[in-house]
């Protein structure tokens, strides 16, 4: 194995803080000035060129693409900073395994492995999950307040006004307080915490008084003198201090016999000392101030007085409360090795991420060796802290001295191969992103030599930088032949072919992984490049179709300003400045909201009335896209309205884009003018996090306020996420129909009607939903077709809802799921069609893989059946789709591949019933393999 010799100056330890992007203070505020950048100068003269000059097209024209067309040889997929095992099923099986087989103690750390294999998938539900129930199993303190933060982080809560880092979410998962609690309950976690009882225990105001220490009415047989004072103490109770006092003062020593001792030399003051005697008499330090207390601790220490130094721990580290507390009091706790006080102090600069990222002081005690092995003396330097602080560190800047310290940090504290993979890895993306290629491709290395085949992607990519490309191509063409092939290691092994070569490896990185992105980009550029325009734009819809990614509506933004529509590429920018505010384009020279600015000139921009209107328009044919861009041209014309914020958060959920909307809906609840309006964007964040009760308690408080429409829809909404008996439904019935009665705007009625519509189907009152769906449907809720044609299905009228389907798919701009409900509809070989034509529009959905398996079993194709859920599980691992297989293997007699799917089923959802049943039952046929 090849050693890492690092760049000198990283071997420093000089700290410093993450420079926010594009600015060169410390300010991270959204709103600082772009004026000195380079790009946004030049798209500034761009602009006054052409409101002085709108006469000359031409001119306008080479204006709007100042950085020319973009280029095949510019484009490159990133190398993704995760774990990414080449056996994705056969890994999350063991991991199932060893999690059921170890102890208590270690299944925080074997969820923190599982979080680390799943962040390539990118779903965030399944990554909350994960966290979730780390600390729920996590038994010390440390692992808790890290898991705390972390759960704290992944909800942004920072974003929320009014909201402090160390606010109480109410429940003992994420509190603060809790946190700082050793023990072990793994079912109470759930649980409503303490902190908002809001108990508080008096204190003795006669005993301390300002900066007056009384003593209590008691005599005294032994004195201590400190700088010409003798403080009056009871002998018996400073020798049950510790055993060193005890020894002193009733042993062999010389003060055994004395009733006076000098204090003098024992470095504490007249007041700490009077503190000493009072804690002997009393056992509390909550008396006395923090400064007398600090002294406290030091004299426990000198003087080995365990159950004072636990009192002043635990009562010090009840007193940090923010920034400036911990930054006062860290020090303190770490020269006493204070576990409690350092652990509350750490907890406040992770809750206070990532702002605290950009604190030097912060940065100081967590980078540099020295700080990690202070940071281990008090416990407090783990692989879950560095793991935490270097994701977070990497999400905000990637190739700042702060992250690639925090990573060097990560490695030394990992133990397990997993870990030294991971830290490897992720110091090879970095210090590739530095361009510095060298010693990226000597952590890549030592990675893949830590059982990381990923990381030789790259491995391979360093050579390539270094000049080395046909070296490149080689290994990457011994990983294909030497593993089961999947779709990274061909995209990657087409950036170092040519000609036709490479498009067919592009060509299959897609059939074998469709949702990477670079094949379908980089075929795009290459007809664009031909002077194919229009097939370029029609490339890069594949993927926009299921997968909604910023470059990619940038890349499509480019492509229309080349054919001058200029109205799509406005639509393709606001829709990408929803997705991410901040995105710079045309190689990350040009800020979006700039060349929104540049291209308003060339569209003609209606009021907020046609706004509205087209809004309808795009809402009722499934225009998903179209319906952010217009919602993101009417924020700017009206910011402040939360209404519409909270319309991007939900078209935004509809299209898988999960943290974007989660943001959209904190700026809702931020931009609230009324506190029944907040309570409901609060209680959609709640239940989004999974709070369901909250969230009902928030629709209440709500409709107590006021009855709006909102409220009562979150409510119904809540109740109706559960299997529901009759009377629940007819509660939930009872609700949507509060709603309609509310004031609202058609698009959400239509939604009520919907809803509405499937709880009565559900109840099998058929004629009541059908009338709800028509009613939808002259609102212009065009979903409600779907529903409809369910009706016309219960009611067997099969013809009636194949064509109600066939109504969606004609006026649907997304038409995928209209399809694949439509094959339900129909008889074998058009329903095979539709699911075809499913697969086609978006490869995600998992329902025509699943169908096209079963038709093939039950023509007894068995090694098809599983060929045709293996390729989607590929790429997608699917609970059902797992689950399936599993099925499959069992009913062929391969138990063991039936039990390394269901072990990979459970890891995803350890509670899904069905599996554990197949489970059960595949391991007993495994065992008594004569009863099968």
């Amino acid at each position: 194995m090849h050693s890492l010799k690092l760049i000198e100056r990283f071997k420093s330890t000089q700290v410093h803080a993450l420079n926010p992007p594009d600015t060169t203070g410390v300010n991270t505020t959204a709103s600082s000035s772009t004026s000195s950048k380079p790009g946004n100068h030049r798209v500034k003269f761009i602009v006054s060129k052409l409101k002085s000059n709108k006469a000359c097209s031409v001119s306008r024209d080479k204006a709007l693409l100042p950085f020319g067309l973009p280029r095949t040889d510019l484009l490159e997929p990133p190398i993704e900073p995760h774990l990414k095992p080449i056996q994705l099923v056969e890994t999350l099986a063991g991991i199932y395994r060893r999690f059921k087989a170890c102890s208590e103690s270690g299944k925080s750390l074997i969820c923190i492995e599982q979080y680390s294999v799943l962040s390539s998938l990118g779903d965030p539900k399944l990554l909350r999950r994960c966290l979730l129930a780390a600390r729920q199993h996590a038994f010390d303190v440390h692992s808790k307040l890290v898991l705390s933060a972390w759960l704290r982080y992944e909800r942004r809560e920072d974003e929320l006004d009014g909201v402090s880092p160390m606010d109480c979410s109410r429940f003992i998962l994420e509190c603060p307080r809790a946190a700082l609690v050793s023990g072990y309950d793994p079912n109470s976690i759930y649980d409503h915490c303490k902190c908002y009882q809001g108990c508080t225990k008096s204190t003795n105001a006669q005993i301390y008084k300002g900066n007056e220490l009384l003593t209590l009415e008691e005599d005294g047989d032994i004195s201590f003198c400190v700088d010409n004072e003798e403080i009056n103490c009871v002998r018996f109770k400073i020798a049950a201090l510790s055993r060193p006092f005890k020894a002193m003062l009733y042993g062999s020593f010389m003060e055994s016999k004395s009733y006076k001792i000098d204090f003098s030399e024992n470095d504490i003051s007249v007041e700490g000392m009077r503190a000493v005697d009072l804690y002997s008499r009393t056992r509390r330090v909550d008396l006395f101030s923090p400064k007398i207390v600090l002294e406290l601790l030091s004299f426990s220490n000198r003087f080995c007085c365990e159950e004072m130094k636990s009192a002043c721990d635990i009562h010090l580290a009840s007193l940090v409360s923010s920034m400036e507390d911990a930054l006062d009091l860290i020090e303190y706790g770490l020269e006493e090795r204070a576990n409690v006080l350092v652990a509350s102090c750490l907890q406040v600069f992770l809750r206070e991420l990532p702002s605290s990222l950009y604190n030097p002081k912060v940065m100081k005690i967590f980078c540099s060796f020295e700080a990690r092995e202070r940071l281990a003396s008090a416990g407090h330097a783990s692989f879950l802290l560095y793991y935490f602080l270097s994701q977070v560190s990497m999400e905000e800047n990637m190739v700042s001295n702060a992250t690639f310290m925090l990573l060097q940090r990560l490695r030394e504290c990992a133990t397990e191969k997993w870990q030294q993979a991971l830290a490897l890895h992720q110091m090879g993306c970095v210090l590739l992103a530095r361009k510095e290629y060298g010693s990226a491709q000597c952590c890549f290395e030592a990675a893949s030599e830590s059982g990381h085949a990923y990381s030789l992607a790259g491995m391979a990519r360093c050579r390539n930088k270094q000049g080395k490309q046909y070296s490149a191509y080689r290994l990457m063409s011994s990983l294909i032949s030497k593993y089961k092939a999947v779709g990274w290691m061909y995209q990657e092994r087409s950036l170092y072919n040519v000609g036709k070569e490479k498009i067919a490896d592009l060509d299959t990185a897609t059939e074998l992984d469709p949702t990477l992105l670079f094949p379908y980009k980089y075929r795009a550029v290459s007809k664009l490049e031909e002077k194919q325009t229009r097939a370029a734009i029609s490339e890069i819809d594949r993927i926009i179709g299921f997968k909604l990614a910023p470059d990619c509506l940038e890349l499509r933004a480019w492509f229309f300003i080349a054919i001058e529509d200029y109205e799509s590429a406005l639509r393709d920018i606001r829709a990408l400045l929803t997705l991410e505010p901040d995105y710079k384009m045309f190689h990350k020279q040009v800020r979006g909201d700039m060349l929104i600015e540049l291209l308003s000139h060339k569209v003609q921009q209606g009021s907020q009335v046609d706004c509205w209107m087209q809004l309808y328009d795009r809402w009722s044919s499934v225009d998903d896209i179209g319906s952010l861009a217009v919602i993101h041209q009417m924020l700017v014309n009206d910011p402040g309205r939360s209404l519409l914020r909270f319309r991007q958060s939900l078209l935004l959920l509809r299209l898988n884009c999960q943290k974007a909307a989660m943001r959209c809906l904190r700026l809702a609840r931020n931009l609230s003018s009324s506190e029944h309006e907040k309570l409901v964007y609060e209680g959609w964040i709640l239940y989004d996090s999974g709070h369901r009760e909250e969230a009902l308690a928030r629709a209440e408080k709500s409709i107590l306020i006021q009855r709006s429409f909102e409220a009562f829809f979150l409510k119904a909404y809540t109740l109706a996420d559960s299997s529901l008996d009759p009377e629940s439904s007819s509660y939930v019935i009872q609700l949507l129909e509060e709603a309609l009665r509310c004031p609202s705007d058609g698009l959400r009625k239509g939604q009520a009607l919907n809803n509405l519509g499937t709880i009565l189907v559900d109840c099998g009152k058929l004629d009541q939903a059908a009338t709800c769906y028509m009613n939808a449907l002259e609102i212009k809720h065009t979903r409600a077709h779907q529903g409809l044609a369910r009706v016309y299905f219960l009611k067997n009228q099969r013809k009636a809802a194949y064509d109600e389907m066939s109504r969606l798919i004609e006026k649907a701009h997304d038409s995928a799921s209209a399809y694949e409900k439509r094959s339900e509809y129909s008889d074998r070989e058009m329903a095979k069609n539709d699911l075809n034509m499913t697969t086609k529009l978006d490869p995600l959905r998992t329902y025509p893989y699943r169908y096209r398996a079963a038709v093939l079993m039950d023509d007894q194709k068995e090694i098809e059946a599983v060929e045709e859920l293996t390729k989607a599980i590929a790429f997608k691992p699917d609970l059902q789709m797992l689950h399936l297989r599993a099925a499959f293997y069992e009913s062929m007699g391969d138990m063991n591949s039936a039990l390394c799917d269901c072990e990979a089923a459970l890891c995803l959802e350890p509670n899904h019933i069905d599996t554990l049943d197949l489970y059960n039952r595949a391991q007993d046929r495994a065992i008594n393999p004569q009863e099968m």
